[in-house]
């Protein structure tokens, strides 16, 4: 339920004011909007809450998560009257942190807070570091005249949020060349960036980025990145699928969604590295992978810039492997030398 249209002040993130009558509930909560982008204005019991907090400006929106709703109903009742700001009713107790229930439960939070404030706005420093770096032009794609390679067998997600470039752009550069697989790369950024991405990710590597365009085929030393505005996906037979709806969910492009489509079509032959980044995206796909008998890594998270998604899915119990993007980059060659019978590294 909210309460009043918010407007945000200036350029800052949405600032949340977390009002809730257990210790252990606003400590989770104030986790969760943290992890996800936003800023934690105040985080207080009923009892603390003054009528000049309720009124002032300190918070974009107050998150109001309370268990004992007879006691204070009359609070409830006086905040909704008096705030200047929208009003959310939380999600209720958190699940166990290890379960998916408790993924779920984020992600209703990070939706509702994304409804009523909007996406918090993440610092693109990182990509315009990396993006001074590059001076070539970006090589565009001739459909019309390039020669397509075999179907790719093995393909694999790479996911990223925060922090996802460097670490990714590390990972790529320490792969070798002729590596038997071909990578979909989900990187939560806005779409002005995209190309830039694939600028700043091509440079020293020895892999190709190719444009999602509907019916291309995928081939092995080859990367497609994931589009914002649209999902994407690589049927069984290697070739692009484009389709004019939205990507579920909070997150643009859903990792989650790209790691089900993925494992879908190339079953034991695909897998999933997460790296840095806010949220959980990744953490609910991560336990359908792993039942498939699929390999879930992650990004350690003394590596990463925001550790939040590679930790949720290391909750899950999911993840067989963590390491730095050149750790995991080694590994990779390890495991492509043993399972992928193509391989050129034999």
């Amino acid at each position: 339920m909210s309460h009043k249209p918010g407007t945000r002040k200036g350029s800052q993130n949405p600032r949340v004011g977390v009002i809730a009558d257990s210790t252990l509930q606003r400590h989770v909560v104030c986790k969760t909007i943290e992890s996800v982008g936003y800023g934690v204005a105040v985080t207080l019991s009923p009892d603390k809450v003054s009528d000049e907090l309720i009124m002032g400006d300190q918070a974009d929106v107050w998150l109001v998560d309370i268990e004992d709703e007879d006691k204070w109903s009359d609070f409830i009742v006086h905040l909704f009257e008096s705030s200047t700001v929208p009003i959310l009713l939380g999600e209720g107790n958190a699940p166990s942190i290890s379960s998916l229930q408790f993924q779920r439960w984020e992600r209703k939070i990070f939706s509702k807070l994304k409804d009523i404030v909007g996406k918090p706005m993440p610092c693109d420093t990182e990509m315009q570091t990396l993006a001074q770096a590059v001076t070539e032009p970006v090589q565009t794609d001739n459909a019309d005249t390039e020669e397509e390679g075999d179907p790719a067998s093995n393909v694999w997600v790479l996911g990223a949020s925060l922090g996802g470039p460097a670490a990714v752009k590390e990972f790529l550069d320490a792969l070798p060349a002729g590596l038997p697989i071909a990578f979909v790369i989900a990187q939560h950024i806005d779409p002005g960036f995209q190309e830039t991405l694939s600028k700043v990710w091509s440079r020293n590597s020895h892999f190709t980025f190719k444009e999602p365009r509907a019916g291309r085929c995928l081939s092995h030393g080859e990367i497609l990145i994931a589009p914002v505005e649209q999902v994407m996906s690589v049927n069984q037979f290697a070739r692009v699928e484009l389709f004019e709806e939205p990507w579920e969910g909070p997150y643009s492009p859903s990792i989650d969604q790209v790691m089900a489509l993925i494992a879908d079509h190339f079953g034991v032959q695909s897998g999933a590295i997460l790296f840095s980044g806010m949220g959980n995206d990744g953490a609910i796909s991560a336990a359908k992978l792993r039942q498939m008998g699929i390999e879930v890594w992650a990004q350690s998270a003394e590596t990463c810039a925001n550790s939040s998604q590679p930790d949720s899915a290391r909750a899950t119990g999911c993840v067989s492997f963590s390491g730095s993007p050149r750790e995991l980059a080694r590994k990779l060659v390890e495991y492509t030398s043993e399972h992928y019978s193509e391989s050129l590294l034999n």
